[in-house]
């Protein structure tokens, strides 16, 4: 197990890693661009989707005291190094970390916002379904806010037949962050 450090939304964050998850050796390029350009409420409550070792939802956690955030895995190993990073990082208090396959282990929560770093080694049916099964976990006014690499033209009309309509709200390095708001 290592360490990786970084300044992100204007906080400092660190979290144990070990090779067994997704981007161990450094925070991935998508996810940086999504946690610094995610339009994230004051409070309420977030979920982090795909947490991985819980880059997204942390960070987010640190940065604004007054949110509660849910993060979920499938991946047993990135689940028990996400508990451990909530901990380390000091907002334990406030993260939930659960197991299981996309929005199974928060049936019945609804979010402010849902934030993603898709797992696209899973195929676009996985990041399809995030999109579909979205509204039914936001709250009125809640988004969906998600970063591709590929498929972002897909994702962006999946978007628009379930939630009306999508807002790109960044493209860069080859990187899309798109963001649907239920209404």
């Amino acid at each position: 197990m290592w360490v990786v450090a970084d300044t992100l939304r204007g906080v400092t964050v660190e979290f144990r890693v070990s090779g067994d998850v997704f981007s161990a050796d450094e925070i991935d390029e998508g996810t940086r661009l999504l946690v610094e350009n995610a339009r994230v409420p004051e409070e309420g409550t977030v979920l982090d989707l795909g947490c991985g070792y819980g880059v997204i939802g942390i960070t987010l956690a640190k940065a604004y005291p007054r949110l509660r955030v849910y993060m979920v895995d499938v991946n047993p190993r990135a689940v028990e190094l996400a508990r451990v990073n909530a901990k380390h990082n000091g907002v334990a208090d406030r993260v939930v970390v659960l197991h299981g396959d996309l929005y199974e282990p928060v049936k019945g929560h609804r979010f402010d916002a849902i934030i993603t770093n898709p797992p696209l080694a899973a195929g676009m049916d996985v990041v399809e379904r995030i999109v579909r099964e979205a509204p039914e976990h936001l709250n009125q006014g809640g988004s969906l806010q998600m970063v591709l690499k590929k498929g972002a033209d897909r994702i962006a009309r999946v978007m628009d037949e379930v939630f009306g309509s999508h807002e790109v709200l960044l493209r860069k390095k080859g990187y899309t962050i798109l963001m649907a708001v239920k209404r």
